[in-house]
């Protein structure tokens, strides 16, 4: 069985270092992208069964990548888990569009219950 592939977005490299490894070891495919203006280019090009997106990046950020995506043929069905410190993350993602959010600092056990969750949906 082909293993399923997620794509992460975050700005900071040592948390996409990090889930890179845990969720390679987890047996998934893992695609990262540091940056959010490469961001729509890269699902579109490796289709990734889900995206961790990080809220509050540079230049273009979680919330506004959110609604390009949910716009954009191609991958608007790609779902989407948000990762963010912020106190109203969970609302602003439910809002947009996410199909669910990880509050940072998480519990990787966390994350992997949530994306199996979401990849059986």
């Amino acid at each position: 069985m082909q293993p399923k592939k997620i794509m992460i977005c975050d700005d900071d490299r040592g948390i996409l270092e990090m889930l890179e490894l845990f969720l390679d070891l987890e047996g998934f495919d893992v695609v990262c992208e540091i940056n959010s203006t490469n961001l729509t280019k890269q699902l579109v090009l490796h289709k990734p069964d889900l995206l961790l997106l990080d809220l509050w990046m540079p230049i273009i950020s979680g919330d506004q990548l959110i609604k390009i995506i949910r716009s954009t043929s191609e991958i608007k069905e790609t779902p989407i888990i948000v990762l963010s410190a912020s106190v109203d993350g969970s609302e602003i993602a439910a809002g947009l569009g996410a199909n669910g959010f990880i509050a940072k600092p998480f519990d990787l056990t966390d994350i992997t219950d949530k994306i199996n969750t979401i990849l059986k949906n």
